[in-house]
């Protein structure tokens, strides 16, 4: 295998407006999505592209933070630097002056994340194949040899996770086909909170008419009835067979989340998203046992594997929405999914990626970990921003099949490499 060597680090601070109402929720309005984004060139023609999610102000300090995290990166073969790369986000991780700022969350564990997320991309398109076939080529071993398990010992060591990985390896093949078949689904560009009811039900036509199933809505209004009507407008509209999720994006206290859900009963909700603060870990553990059998899905604001733990530990989630934008990059998804699977919980990931990286994902975790293929998030706002879009067909995601992670931006390449293509 032809040596790839990293020679260099760039970032880039890229904005992208949105149009009116997308992407707005009860908290974020007038957003724009942002990358805060990493280039690591080699001595090859290809580079690796990693990515992470803001919404525009603050985009360049995740920028900076990645400038001073990635210096040790520059010099490093990037099949040396994967052998070990648990060992190599620990370190990065626990910087004796950068940990301070956060540790393990904010801006810092921002810029970890776009790291960690160009070195897989690197590291897949180096072997010639796309993120999920990567993933599945590595035995056990390997696999857990790229994870940072510290402080989660008491509920899993190395052992313990080879022991999940190696337990579905005989069974792999049953699952293989959803290869052929595709991801499903589910559409979330339907909700939005800012959009008027007439927008709804326009776009949720719509994607009931593109083979959709499965919507999100946007709630955590001041006024509570606003969100009745609309959950409820939505759910005659998709019929009783779809599946309709609530979020509130952390709007609600404790009283006001139990009375909502209270009202919302009867519209039968498949998952209540972010109901309250995301770190207040009793109040999601009282609504959890409140609102049973209907589960709590959080993730978006949970920033690292140890509070996730501690979610689960206290029955206080019940779809885990591990975001590889949000946590430390695709090893420490990882990491979420096999505690998530030790846990019986199920995995459909907040998609900070557009969906991009998390296509590959949750291949992996179906096939490897015996996670249940649920769905996945579809947002369809920035295809036309990448290289390599997801493919999104009657409602499913089509298996990418292009070398890397699917985080190419177009017109987005290492300076020597723009040089290059200029001459």
């Amino acid at each position: 295998m032809k040596e790839t060597r990293i020679i260099a680090l760039e970032t880039r601070d890229l904005h992208f407006p949105l149009s009116q109402g997308a992407g707005s929720d009860a908290v974020h309005s007038g957003a724009e999505y942002s990358f805060a984004t990493t280039l690591l060139s080699t001595g090859n023609r290809i580079y690796g592209t990693g990515i992470v999610l803001t919404l525009g102000q603050g985009n360049e300090l995740v920028c900076q933070a990645i400038e001073l995290l990635g210096k040790t990166l520059v010099g490093r073969e990037i099949e040396e630097l994967m052998a070990d790369f648990g060992a190599t986000s620990r370190s990065l991780a626990e910087h004796p002056q950068l940990r301070w700022l956060g540790p393990h969350k904010g801006v810092i564990h921002l810029a970890l994340a776009s790291l960690t997320n160009a070195c897989f991309d690197l590291w897949a398109k180096s072997r010639g194949i796309p993120l999920w076939r990567l993933l599945l080529d590595l035995d056990p071993s390997q696999l857990v040899s790229l994870l940072d398990l510290s402080y989660l010992e008491d509920v899993l060591t190395q052992e313990a996770a080879e022991t999940i990985l190696r337990d579905h390896i005989s069974s792999r093949r049953e699952r293989e086909e959803i290869l052929s078949r595709g991801y499903p689904g589910y559409d979330t560009s339907v909700g939005w909170f800012q959009y008027e009811d007439s927008r709804v039900k326009e776009l949720a036509q719509q994607a009931i008419d593109r083979g959709f199933r499965a919507f999100k809505l946007k709630v955590g209004s001041r006024d509570g009835q606003r969100d009745v009507r609309r959950a409820f407008m939505l759910r005659e509209l998709a019929g009783p067979e779809a599946m309709v999720m609530l979020d509130a994006n952390q709007q609600w206290n404790l009283p006001t989340v139990l009375e909502m859900c209270r009202q919302l009963r009867s519209m039968a909700p498949y998952f209540i998203e972010e109901p309250t603060h995301p770190d207040d870990i009793h109040a999601h553990r009282t609504l959890a046992e409140a609102i049973a059998p209907v589960p709590i899905a959080l993730g978006e604001h949970v920033p690292n594997r140890v509070m996730f733990k501690n979610f689960m530990q206290a029955g206080a989630v019940g779809v885990v929405q591990v975001d590889c934008t949000r946590v430390a990059g695709i090893s420490e998804f990882l990491t979420v999914s096999l505690l998530a699977r030790k846990f019986g919980l199920r995995v459909v990931p907040h998609v900070g990626d557009m969906g991009q990286i998390h296509q590959h994902l949750v291949l992996f975790n179906h096939i490897a970990m015996g996670h249940q293929a649920l769905f996945l998030e579809c947002i369809p706002h920035m295809q036309e921003h990448f290289v390599h879009p997801a493919q999104i067909v009657e409602g499913v995601y089509v298996t990418p099949q292009v070398p890397g992670c699917s985080s190419d931006f177009k017109g987005v390449v290492p300076a020597a490499r723009a040089e290059a293509m200029r001459s």
